[in-house]
Formats: structure tokens, C-alpha cells, sequence
């Protein structure tokens, strides 16, 4: 039986409320194996996939409840004095590495919405003496913060966990201020993968089966506005499934824009063309019933919500 949205969400909230208490326990788990106890699971996802220098400067509780894909604080180049906001911010590790990359004059909010995540991160966070970091509970289809709050938006193999990615990406670029950045890890699908052909390699709650394929990545990024979007494979996680860098950004002018964006797997690069619910391409990429349903619009409107997952 398909689990409905609230289910999954419910669903994603408890493994993480459980992996929270194994890690103040003294265990870990992780996005990729439901029983793993050690702290390094492997070289996929978890604490592995940071330096020796970032996990030896911060709480064995904050390493040990790593539960992601890449290190998104190397691949948004932090510097002294932004504001980071870190989306899914778990057991903390990736807000407490920006707050020390972004220095006292910078500042680093985590956003959860798992209360147990959030009382490991707030311990964490007192451990390591940092007080330019803030912890909130929320979603992150609804980010707790006002529009143009920070300079830099990161998350560690988060988005594929959310019910409702298209709001995701269009909270991203309302709280970017203008030419603001993302710097995310993710894991993502090669394009040719349906969503039940994802859905045969792992579970949803596993940072796999909720996967966007790169196409929908980049066009996603660049219906909310985005700009200069690339989603670039680092390395592979299931087959044609790999961990990725995506990274892109907000007009300088605050307003949204469409761009070119481009797909990185290897040698190839592709360009994305715009989303079905772009007021360029929403009478001729999709059905006029699917449209009407996805995109709540009947084709002859040019103003279509940024939140729209319709695509072609």
C-alpha cells in the first residue's frame, strides 16, 4: 500500500527521533542502514564523508549522528561574516562546522523538525562553546525564518526526504537574500530512472526511493528562480543512483529568473530546459487536465505558483 504524505513524513520523523536517541545512547544510525551501531558507516553516507580535522574539532555526538551524503559546509565555500542556514540540521554537525568557518561575525541556524534531533544539536552546540549558531524547530517545505534571512542555504542529503520538494526549493530562494547560494548534497537519480524503478533500490526513509532525477533537480531549481543551477554526480549510492553536488544561485536584483542549467554525470553535460509550470512552457509541455491539477491554472495565465511540481 502507497503511504500517503503525512505517513512518509511520519515515517522520516521517527526513524530520525530514533536515530537521535541510539546517538545519545552512544550508537549512530543513518540514512542508509536502519541497524548500523558504529560511528563511520561506510564511505556512502555518514561521518566518513568528513575530514579527520572537521570530526576532531566538534562533539563525538555531533560526528556520531552525521546522517548524510556529502559535506555540504566544503561545497558552499563559507566565508567570515555570512549567514548560514542549514536545512535538516540533524545532530548539528554541519551548523557547527559553518559557525566556525563563518567566524564570530557570521552566524549558522539548523532547522528540524524532529524535537529529539533538536535537543541532541542544542547539547551539541553547548559542548562546543559555539553562540553563533540557532536551532529551530520547523519543516523545511515552511522555513522559520523571513525572506532574504541568509546568505547561504546548505543541507546534507535532506531534500529527498521532503513530501513537497517543489516548496522546498521555492523556501530556498525566499529566504537567500539577493545573490545568495545553495550549496547542497543530495543523493539523485539518472534521468532515465522512473520513480517505482528508484523505489525498487531502497526505501524512501533511506535517502532513496524520494530521489529527484537530475532533470527535475535542475528544472526546479530554475522554475523558483534560481540561477546557474548544476547538479554534478560525486559518487554512487545504488545503481544509476549517485551522491551529488548541487549547487546554483539568487539574482543579484532578488527577483526570479530562468537560466541555464546544466547536468554533470562523468563527461556529459546536458541543459535543463524550463519547468512545465513556467509561464513559457505551460501551454505545450503537459496535458491541459495535468496542468489544471499540477500547475492550478488553466493554461492561459502567465502568473503560476513557484511551488508547482508539474513537469514535462
Amino acid at each position: 500500500m502507497t503511504e500517503t504524505t503525512n505517513e512518509l513524513r511520519e515515517t522520516v520523523r521517527r526513524r530520525y527521533a530514533e536515530a537521535a536517541v541510539t546517538v545519545t545512547a552512544g550508537g549512530s544510525s543513518c540514512c542508509g542502514d536502519e541497524a548500523a551501531t558504529t560511528l563511520e558507516l561506510d564511505d556512502v553516507f555518514g561521518s566518513a564523508l568528513y575530514t579527520q580535522l572537521d570530526r576532531s574539532n566538534l562533539p563525538v555526538a555531533a560526528v556520531a549522528a552525521s546522517l548524510g551524503c556529502g559535506n555540504p559546509t566544503a561545497v558552499a565555500d563559507l566565508h567570515e561574516g555570512e549567514r548560514v542556514l542549514d536545512l535538516g540540521s540533524g545532530g548539528g554537525i554541519d551548523v557547527l562546522l559553518s559557525a566556525k568557518r563563518v567566524g564570530a561575525e557570521g552566524f549558522a541556524y539548523g532547522v528540524d523538525m524532529t524535537a529529539e534531533m533538536l535537543d541532541l544539536a542544542r547539547a551539541n552546540a553547548a559542548r562546543a562553546g559555539a553562540t553563533n549558531v540557532e536551532f529551530l524547530q520547523g519543516t523545511i517545505e515552511d522555513i522559520p525564518l523571513p525572506d532574504a534571512a541568509v546568505d547561504v542555504v546548505i543541507s546534507n542529503c535532506v531534500i529527498n526526504l521532503s513530501t513537497d520538494k517543489p516548496a522546498v526549493l521555492g523556501e530556498m530562494f525566499r529566504v537567500l537574500t539577493p545573490g545568495g547560494r545553495i550549496g547542497i548534497s543530495d543523493v539523485v537519480a539518472e534521468d532515465h530512472l522512473t520513480a517505482d524503478q528508484r523505489a525498487e533500490r531502497g526505501e524512501y526513509v533511506g535517502c532513496i526511493a524520494g530521489a529527484l532525477s537530475q532533470s527535475e533537480y535542475l528544472d526546479g531549481l530554475t522554475a523558483v528562480g534560481f540561477v546557474n543551477a548544476t547538479v554534478e554526480f560525486t559518487n554512487t549510492v545504488a545503481d544509476q543512483m549517485h551522491g551529488a553536488i548541487i549547487r546554483a544561485a539568487k539574482p543579484a536584483d532578488g527577483s526570479p529568473a530562468t537560466a541555464t542549467s546544466t547536468s554533470t554525470a562523468g563527461t556529459g553535460t546536458s541543459t535543463a530546459a524550463a519547468s512545465c509550470c513556467s509561464p513559457v512552457k505551460a501551454s505545450t509541455c503537459c496535458e491541459p487536465e495535468a496542468k489544471a491539477a499540477c500547475c492550478h491554472t488553466s493554461g492561459t495565465t502567465t502568473a503560476l505558483p513557484t511551488s508547482c511540481g508539474c513537469r514535462g
